[in-house]
């Protein structure tokens, strides 16, 4: 299932459960879940495997807590970090890092479920899928993963959720991850400059972004787009090959649409090669 796909059914799911009020443990298949001599009860929901955060956590160290179920955002803390996920969201933050979890965290039986991959990534373990018994074997290798600090270089964050925040603020999270996607495509393109900020900045063929020529770069992002810009820095990708963006309702010139090949359309931007 591709990522759009993906977020649009996760969607959809959400507003039917909370409508009908749909029981999710009996509405999916149960996934044991093995690390070490403990075994966790996941479940089966739209291809991935899902597992309690708080189970999770204490599995990987005894002395892990509950921090804080405020806004419907569980915490935990364990291994001297924190990790949080909110129910609906579509990722799981930890260590100043955020991971796209392309289907949405849910509620079953009072408890927060997360697809199990990025907590396995978080604390540093493996996940072993035996498809002949539909079970799940963990293999915990220890430590937790590096903090934000270490991992996003210097500005990355900033830039690139100064121009998410400035371009797509009101768009959904995949739209702010594809515009996001499309400022990491031309710094991977030899046609563009080699850095975020240089791109954004560029005016080797004018200037390339109206933000920049309106000063609405330096307006401070919001959240949602300092996570998605997070996301997009941790490899989360709509498309590796656009290069283009525009709302054809506001756009002042054509150029794009009559120059390059259309890719798809989120929200109000259409997305060009």
């Amino acid at each position: 299932m591709n990522l759009r796909k993906g977020l649009l059914l996760a969607a959809f799911l959400a507003v039917a459960i909370l409508c009908f009020g749909v029981t999710v443990s009996a509405s999916h298949p149960s996934v044991p879940v093995t690390v070490g001599d403990k075994t966790l009860t996941g479940y089966l929901i739209e291809e991935k495997t899902y597992v309690s955060l708080t189970e999770f956590a204490r599995a990987m160290d005894r002395e892990s807590r509950l921090i804080s179920t405020s806004g419907g955002i569980h915490t935990v803390s364990a291994r001297g970090i924190r990790v949080s996920a909110q129910l609906w969201n579509s990722y799981v933050e930890a260590n100043g890092r955020c991971f796209y979890t392309e289907t949405s965290c849910r509620l079953i039986d009072g408890a927060l479920y997360v697809p199990i991959r990025p907590l396995a990534y978080i604390f540093n373990t493996d996940v072993l899928w035996d498809e002949r018994t539909k079970s799940v074997t963990l293999r915990d290798r220890g430590g937790v993963c590096q903090s934000g600090d270490e991992v996003y270089w210097d500005g990355a964050v900033l830039w690139l959720s100064r121009i998410i925040y400035a371009e797509s603020r009101g768009e959904p999270l995949l739209g702010k991850i594809a515009v996001g996607n499309v400022i990491m495509n031309r710094v991977k393109s030899p046609q563009y400059p080699n850095t975020i900020y240089s791109v954004i900045f560029d005016r080797k063929y004018g200037t390339q972004f109206t933000p920049v020529a309106t000063g609405a770069i330096y307006n401070t992002p919001s959240d949602e787009c300092i996570r998605a810009a997070k996301m997009v820095l941790e490899g989360t990708s709509v498309n590796g090959s656009v290069l283009f963006f525009m709302n054809p309702r506001i756009a002042t010139s054509s150029w794009i649409s009559k120059n390059r090949k259309y890719a798809f359309t989120i929200g109000n931007h259409a997305f060009y090669y």
